[in-house]
């Protein structure tokens, strides 16, 4: 699949999710995937392309879909001459339900849709109008409110009638589970300190290895070089204060460790496939983040 980009979203380790609220005229946001699960809805579309894994359609005037971990989507103008298209993104975390919690009889629907959802599941138009004005609701609440009223409308979702699975083959892929604590020690002190100046043997010393052991030992373990888990660590907080700051470019840029703007825009566009301007104004509207 080309052009597929693995995005940074703006939802940190401490939120239990995020939601987006906007009035979009175009789709111009890449073909990407995320380790958040994504609840998407989308009113007065007709005729956008909708691509989940390796299914492809085109929509009718109301969408609702949650889409896996890791899945690729996108949603695309093609066909839709509609300026004023309604789109809610309810993004969160793979971990929000924890395995043991999914397991108890109460959660066995929710738990039975999580695993559907790594093909993309389509909601029946009569869900989406039943859940719809919940949807809305959710935008103007905040707190623990807020996370009860989404876990009852992934209930509602999950014992639905009528949803259908989109893509054909899975393309969730477990993450590294690293299980040591060498390696937890370097990603916590990373995450403590990616606004500074941060070294390979900075890192290496906090595991208590030498530089090439280390070096080796983390691509080992995540699949990632060293720079690359700093990098993304970086640009997950500048995806945060894109969204929900007025900062410059070159502010985030700087205060998030990068310390040259065009290498930054580079390393964002690469992994994002936009630029950080266009990145923030797909987010733009109305935003939650709990």
């Amino acid at each position: 699949m080309s052009n597929l980009y693995r995005e940074i979203t703006p939802l940190t380790q401490h939120d239990c999710f995020t939601l987006f609220a906007r009035v979009k005229s175009d789709f111009d946001f890449p073909l990407h995937y995320h380790e958040e699960f994504e609840l998407n809805f989308i009113a007065r579309g007709p005729g956008i392309k909708r691509i989940i894994g390796d299914h492809s359609e085109v929509i009718e005037d109301l969408e609702l879909v949650l889409v896996g971990t890791n899945l690729p989507h996108g949603w695309f103008l093609h066909q839709c001459e509609n300026k004023e298209i309604r789109e809610i993104t309810i993004q969160f975390h793979r971990d929000l339900f924890d395995e043991k919690f999914l397991r108890r009889n109460q959660l066995t629907f929710i738990r039975i849709l999580l695993e559907r959802a790594a093909k993309g599941v389509l909601f029946s138009r009569e869900t989406i109008e039943a859940v719809r004005p919940r949807l809305e609701a959710l935008t103007q609440k905040s707190g623990f409110d807020s996370v009860l009223d989404l876990m009852s409308i992934l209930h509602d979702l999950s014992i639905s009638r009528n949803m259908r699975t989109l893509s054909n083959t899975s393309f969730t892929h477990d993450p590294f589970h690293y299980n040591s604590r060498r390696i937890e020690k370097a990603f916590e002190y990373m995450r403590a300190n990616y606004d500074k100046k941060i070294t390979l043997a900075d890192v290496a010393k906090v595991a208590s290895m030498p530089e090439v052991s280390f070096s080796r030992f983390i691509k080992k373990s995540t699949g990632k070089t060293f720079v690359d888990s700093l990098n993304e660590i970086r640009l997950g907080h500048a995806s945060r204060m894109l969204i929900d700051t007025t900062q410059t470019i070159a502010e985030v840029s700087y205060k998030c460790g990068f310390n040259n703007l065009s290498y930054f825009n580079r390393t964002f566009l690469k992994k994002n496939g936009c630029t950080p301007r266009e990145f923030r104004s797909n987010y733009s509207g109305s935003r939650v983040f709990v």
